[in-house]
């Protein structure tokens, strides 16, 4: 008899049904064709015995298993559920009248209870869109699937609750969560506030303009002087998630397995820290068998990356292509992915290899030339892409000692939004473009007007400062957004030179 059951596979952050066609005839033997990998092939054995924890077996007959389309390789162990409930199908053991309705996906234990996977909600999405009444699924991943509406999404704990469901025996109570409420409930919720931050005004002003345009940022300076702390506060001053937002960033922690047990939506924006270590694979993304990296993990919200010149030369350069596009395309033989990367780049290091140069108290004790070959470690091009450039000094103990917290991480936040909401309707006939950070050339001679003061300020400022060129384009578009936090609809001459102080690290100006 010949059944068809479905699964899925995900492919970047999207997914494709895959029919699980399953024939049993006279003769010996089990075959599973379709481009199955190594964990799929094994898929047997698992199969083979959680059937028999639970008085079912695989049929001693010619058991023919094809996965289409064929051209698609299968990964992984989620298609354990799949094949089994084909099989007994097939086998006339379970009622096969409702099975191609359902997209059934599961790791199997030996005792046949249930796993959980990864990329349950682009599945569910496809699922949605192709038409399909439901999606039975491990118990753990049902709350993540359950975000998505008009799919009826099953949690179960062991395949004798499907088999079951399917001969009629029992009903299955459907998970049901209420996206936009758990949302909204969730959305402000934050063990950490920017008032923790005692003392640093100029580096939390400096914070409030990137977070404000979505302007990449570096601290620098001394060990324990604050960068790392200030960094991790920056997603509470950041805009809140749009729903959309949170679905999109949703399905990328599903492909890379990074969501937690029976969690729904990402209701806060994403902070990682990579070491320093990391590899240019799992920083970008890719492998044999592609996975979302570091940089598409911080989309929509922040990648930090802390002690910057430690990062090896080649994974720094690797992120230049993707903090313009805002995405990464892997290109492999055979097929090539694309995943979003529109982050916050934010990164600190230490002025030099002591970690004391221009220390108010203590001598720097690094020789000549260090401190250069040290900043060299990090390319000019890469350079070009960091928009603010702020030093941290050392917070004296009696603001240390100071009992009263600094301003609020949602006043702050409340004045981001304000602006970002002006630069929405500024950009609202550009299609991707949502915050002045990423204006092109052509936009900035719109909306990156100066008087005749402003230029003559910038002249100055590029001949007496020693800044280089690359620094024009981006002190505009810093003055653009510090004008946008002043309610200012022309940028201003204060605007400006607030913008050029935030060039410190051109190559002219520091470190000779």
């Amino acid at each position: 008899m010949l059944v068809k059951t479905y699964g899925s596979a995900v492919q970047g952050v999207d997914a494709t049904t895959i029919t699980v066609e399953v024939n049993i005839s006279r003769g010996a033997n089990f075959y599973l064709v379709g481009l199955p990998d190594a964990a799929v092939k094994e898929s047997q054995q698992r199969i083979d015995s959680a059937l028999r924890e639970n008085s079912y077996k695989i049929p001693g007959k010619k058991v023919v298993i094809n996965m289409a389309p064929a051209d698609i390789r299968k990964e992984g162990s989620s298609y354990d559920l799949t094949l089994a409930i084909g099989i007994l199908a097939a086998d006339e053991k379970i009622k096969s009248d409702e099975i191609s309705k359902y997209i059934i996906m599961g790791e199997l234990s030996l005792d046949g209870t249930l796993q959980p996977i990864k990329g349950v909600l682009p599945i569910a999405i496809q699922a949605r869109a192709e038409k399909f009444k439901g999606f039975i699924l491990p118990k753990e991943n049902a709350r993540e699937a359950a975000v998505v509406n008009n799919l009826d999404v099953y949690g179960v704990e062991n395949i004798k609750e499907v088999i079951d469901f399917f001969n009629k025996k029992i009903k299955l109570k459907p998970t049901i969560v209420d996206t936009r409420k758990e949302f909204y409930e969730n959305i402000s919720i934050s063990d950490i506030d920017f008032s923790d931050v005692k003392g640093q005004e100029n580096v939390k002003r400096a914070l409030e303009i990137a977070a404000a345009g979505g302007h990449n940022i570096i601290m620098i300076g001394p060990p324990g002087a604050g960068k790392t702390m200030i960094s991790k506060r920056i997603p509470t001053i950041l805009p809140p998630l749009t729903l959309s937002e949170a679905l999109e960033t949703t399905k990328i922690h599903s492909v890379a397995g990074k969501t937690e047990k029976n969690a729904s939506l990402i209701t806060k924006r994403p902070f990682r820290s990579p070491h320093h270590t990391i590899s240019d694979v799992a920083l970008v993304g890719g492998g044999q068998f592609p996975q979302p990296g570091e940089i598409s993990l911080a989309h929509n919200g922040v990648l930090f990356l802390d002690e910057l010149p430690e990062f090896k030369r080649s994974v720094l350069e690797v992120m230049r292509q993707p903090l313009e596009d805002r995405k990464i395309t892997i290109s492999r033989a055979r097929f090539t992915v694309e995943y979003p990367a529109n982050f916050m780049l934010v990164a600190s290091m230490n002025p030099c290899p002591c970690g004391y140069y221009n220390h108010p108290e203590r001598e720097c004790v690094c020789g000549t030339g260090v401190v250069q070959k040290y900043l060299n470690k990090i390319s000019g091009p890469l350079l070009d892409r960091i928009d603010i450039h702020i030093e941290v000094v050392p917070v004296p103990f009696g603001k240390l000692a100071d009992a009263e917290p600094g301003e609020k991480g949602e006043l702050v936040r409340k004045r981001v939004i304000a602006a970002r909401e002006i630069q929405d309707k500024r950009f609202k006939d550009f299609k991707g473009i949502h915050s002045n950070s990423q204006m092109t050339s052509k936009m900035m001679n719109i909306y990156c007007k100066v008087d005749e003061a402003g230029n003559s300020l910038l002249k100055n400022a590029m001949e007496k400062l020693g800044l280089s060129a690359r620094a024009y384009d981006r002190i505009l578009k810093v003055a653009r957004t510090i004008a946008d936090l002043a309610n200012s609809e022309n940028i201003k001459s204060e605007h400006l030179a607030e913008a050029i102080q935030y060039r410190s690290l051109d190559r002219e100006s520091w470190g000779s």
